[in-house]
Order: C-alpha cells, then structure tokens, then sequence
C-alpha cells in the first residue's frame, strides 16, 4: 500500500493543525472541567468544514474520500487537546451522516445533510438501550404501523451528543420474533412531541461531548421519516458501525503523536541524579514503546481508511483498527503519566486527562471484547468462542 500523501492531502494536514492550535486550543483548559458543551468551537470547525469532511458537495460537503478524512481528524486531534469535542463530531459523522448519506431518501439527504454540514444541527445515533448494550439487536424500543405513520416507545441511554442534539437516528423493532430483521431506523427530530431526553450523564472523560438518555413516549413518526425499509435497520447499523469503528479513533492517534512529543520534550529537560531522565533506561523503553505503538496504530488506521476509500468496507478490519488503537492509547497515556510521574497525575499540568479520555475507547462503538470476538469470528473460530 502506497502510504504518501497527495500534496492535496498534505495541504488538508497542515491546514487543520494550524486551525486546531489558532482557533480551538485556548478554550480546551476552560471547558473541560466544566463538562459545557461548546457550540462556539462546534461552530467553528463547521465553518472549517469538518463536520462536511467526507460528505458529497451537493449536500454542503467536501466530498474527501475516507483516507483524506482521517488525515484531516488525526491533525485536529494532534493540534486540539479537547478530544471531547472531536469524539462528538466523529459521533454524527459517523453514525448519523453517514447512515444518511448512504441510505437517505434525495429528500432526506436535501432535508438533514446540509444542516449537519454547516453546524446549524447537531446528530446522535441512538442504539444502547438501558437492557441492552453490548447486545444491541434484541431491542425493546417499539414502532407499531397506524396508517400512514409508526408509533415510537421505548427509552434509549449514553446517547452521544443527546442533551444537545437537534436530529437522533433511532432503532427500533416492529416486530421481536423477526430478530434483526424486525428492525427499522428512523430519522426524528427533538423537537417531535413524546420525546424526552435525561440529565446529562457525568462522565471519566471527554467531559466536553455530551451524552445522555432519550426517551420517546407514543412518539408519532411519519413513514418518510423510516431511514432504508422496514427491516433494514440491521443493516443500516452494522454499516455505519463498520465506518464508526475503522474511523473514529484517527484524532486519538493524533493525540498519541502529541503525548510522545510532550512526554520526550519533558525527559530531555527533566533532570535527576544530575542528568535528564530520558537518558535512564527505563524512562527511554518507555518512550520507545509509546512511538511504536503511534507508528503501528497509524499505519493501521490508514490501511483500515484506505480500504474503505477503495470501497472495502470490511467489518473484521474495522475491528482490528478499533481494539489496537484504542488499547494503545491507553496504554501510552499510562506511560505519559509514569513518565512524568507527579505532574503526571496532577490536572493542573493536563497528562491524566489524556488517560481519561483514552478509557472511553475501549468501550464506545463496541468493547474491546466485541472487538475480540468480531475478529475471531472473522478467523472462523466458533461464535461464541
């Protein structure tokens, strides 16, 4: 695989590292402790073009092939510490644009990109239900067919981007006995009557992308609302999980190649026993091991786009992209904090807060154990292995 940037794709690197540092880098320290959502900075990288990153022109995009947008969403992690904000963005890129892109109706397509592209609306995508997470196809969020609509019941919870979200993609069944072939996806709108969304839920980390609980009570949804077809919504679910999972983490690698800088900057010029620490064994192992495990999670983080620009959508490398990456940074974020030892816990100089966020990867769009378990069905192994 040819691994070189394109001049274009180097302009799209350099451009959104510099517009991370000048216009979403200040308030980072700001809005972090105070879990608000910040829809200046949203606003801005909307303006920038973020959210339009992998979205067709027509529809208010700028119509980047997978690989060009993970280059641009690694630069933003690299050169903005708020991974909050970036985890929120990737959540509706993701799981609702992309959903809608692919599956929308022109009108859909006419009605919602524009307005996700250009920051006016923000999306969520609402699968987890309080009885089912991991499981996410035996679903107790009804829709029942009355005419010319369906009525909505159930409740779903750690909605990413939920308290503030203008647009939720939201499944349901029609029918259990079908399994995940009763299932339906819809397009709603907060503001259609019945639904309820919950407190804002507190959070480890990525304290500025909001998530909660939504609730939807005889919700009355018009049959132009239903994302595909009836009994598509597996479907719909396990594509846009197969983007969400082979992409989601590119800004978290941008994170990673930051750590490494701070982390070695800080061993050159931190002093002990009358030399800088990084010239102790066990403090430059550690810093070793932090570029590889940056080298190979990018290396596969590209592949995994790569594939997805050429149209392989594979749900077993998606997998392997989401467990690695997602493991590493974790991972380094423990050794940035050993390295930087009481600085390193302390939140006045910034290094846990990388570590609480990294957690958050292990769990959301699937656990590292469902990752596990993808990929060893990809392999063969027996299902339930």
């Amino acid at each position: 695989m040819d691994l070189e940037f394109t001049e274009e794709q180097k302009r799209v690197r350099e451009g959104a590292i510099a517009f991370a540092r000048a216009d979403l880098q200040p308030d980072v320290l700001r809005q972090e402790p105070s879990h608000a959502f910040p829809f200046g900075l949203w606003r801005k990288c909307a303006a920038f073009g973020v959210q339009g990153l992998p979205m067709p022109k027509e529809y208010g995009g700028r119509g980047m092939d997978a690989l060009s947008t993970v280059i641009a969403m690694e630069a933003l992690g690299y050169g903005c510490a708020d991974q909050g904000l970036l985890f929120s963005i990737h959540a509706q890129l993701w799981s609702v644009q992309t959903p809608i892109c692919k599956f929308g109706t022109p009108a859909q397509k006419e009605k919602y990109l524009p307005k996700l592209c250009d920051g006016t609306w923000i999306g969520a995508h609402c699968m987890s239900e309080p009885a089912s997470g991991s499981d996410s196809f035996h679903l107790s969020t009804s829709a029942v067919r009355k005419d010319d609509r369906y009525i909505l019941n159930g409740s779903k919870e750690f909605v990413t981007n939920g308290p503030v979200a203008d647009l939720l993609l939201v499944f349901a069944t029609v029918d259990p006995t079908k399994g995940i072939w009763g299932l339906i996806a819809f397009l709603v709108e907060t503001t259609t009557r019945g639904v309820v969304r919950g407190a804002k839920d507190d959070k480890l980390g990525l304290n500025t992308a909001q998530m909660g609980s939504v609730t939807f009570e005889d919700c009355e949804i018009p049959t132009e609302c239903v994302l595909g077809r009836e009994g598509q919504g597996s479907a719909i679910f396990n594509h846009s999980m197969a983007w969400e999972r082979s992409c989601i983490l590119a800004s978290t690698v941008g994170a990673m190649q930051r750590q490494l800088e701070q982390s070695t900057q800080y061993a050159k010029e931190r002093r002990q026993f009358g030399k800088p620490i990084g010239s102790f064994q066990l403090v430059a192992s550690r810093l070793v091991d932090m570029k590889v495990r940056l080298e190979t999670a990018r290396l596969l983080l590209y592949q995994t786009a790569s594939g997805l620009a050429k149209g392989d959508l594979s749900t077993m490398t998606a997998a392997i992209a989401k467990l690695y990456i997602s493991e590493c940074a974790v991972q380094s974020s423990l050794d940035a904090i050993q390295i930087h030892g009481a600085r390193g816990v302390s939140k006045a100089f910034g290094i846990e807060g990388d570590l609480r966020d990294a957690m958050a990867g292990r769990i959301y769009s699937g656990t590292s154990e469902i990752q596990r378990l993808i990929i060893a069905r990809g392999m063969g192994l027996p299902a339930d292995c």
